[in-house]
């Protein structure tokens, strides 16, 4: 990161997102991606239009000035498409999906630059927490809440898709991202289960050591779905629908099942 960014962004922390110089009176945000080669997290701050999406969402213009090709956090979004936006009040997490077509023309009109390569990124924010329920118990309701929308939304997608009768540009590209979002999600989470809760419960409830097995069982199934899933993202064509489909049977089953298992014990240990 360069030190001028570096300097911006803790002066937009410090000023809830306030900042002066060639940025005062600036509508600025802090954009934090993982790195598409690892797992670093990187922040940058970014102006955004003015124009806002129809549920709210902001758009930034990814353009990289002399360079060869699009900044690195374009790159990383479009590897990992889940990112953090800190708007100086508020933090929260969104899926990042660029723009293609007439309606990218549409938001750069009048921009210095528009008629180069230059890409727009709009910023999905991402599903309410179901619950406000402390403790392990609240975290594993939310995370399997947003689990259960976005999968939800990449069906909707992936019908959409079906019955136009093949990838339409900007569909296609939100159907990508938040296909990715959900599967990088979904693996963060169990690999989260595997190697923290699941040794928690080994320890606190050894009464869960066959529901643990269990569930590990049904990780590595699930995993095997989630792979699948997205490698057919390169091309989602026939047949896409049914490996979402197939992926919402199997996860509906294992939250329910895990839900109703688990969420009894860690409201008893109090973790």
């Amino acid at each position: 990161m360069s030190s001028s960014h570096q300097s911006v962004i803790e002066e937009f922390r410090a000023n809830a997102g306030k900042v002066g110089g060639p940025y005062e009176g600036s509508e600025l945000i802090l954009l934090g991606t993982t790195g598409a080669d690892s797992p670093e997290p990187h922040t940058v701050p970014l102006g955004v239009l003015a124009e806002k999406g129809e549920d709210g969402q902001l758009f930034v213009v990814a353009s990289a000035p002399g360079a060869d090709g699009h900044p690195a956090w374009y790159r990383n979004l479009l590897a990992r498409p889940l990112v953090q936006v800190e708007t100086g009040t508020d933090r929260y997490e969104a899926v990042a999906v660029p723009v293609e077509g007439p309606r990218r023309d549409e938001l750069l009109n009048g921009q210095p630059g528009a008629g180069e390569a230059i890409a727009v990124v709009a910023l999905h924010r991402s599903h309410e927490p179901v619950t406000d329920e402390p403790g392990l118990a609240g975290r594993l309701l939310n995370i399997h809440g947003w689990l259960r929308a976005e999968l939800a939304l990449v069906r909707q997608l992936a019908a959409e898709e079906e019955a136009r009768g093949g990838p339409v540009a900007s569909l296609g590209l939100q159907l990508r991202q938040h296909c990715l979002a959900f599967c990088h999600s979904l693996e963060s989470h169990h690999h989260g289960e595997n190697g923290g809760l699941f040794p928690l419960l080994e320890e606190k409830a050894p009464q869960m050591r066959e529901f643990i097995d269990r569930m590990l069982v049904e990780h590595e199934v699930i995993a095997r779905l989630e792979a699948e899933l997205a490698a057919a993202l390169d091309a989602p064509g026939e047949g896409f629908s049914e490996r979402v489909d197939r992926m919402s049977r199997e996860l509906e089953a294992h939250l329910d099942g895990e839900e109703e298992e688990l969420l009894p014990v860690l409201r008893a240990l109090g973790v």
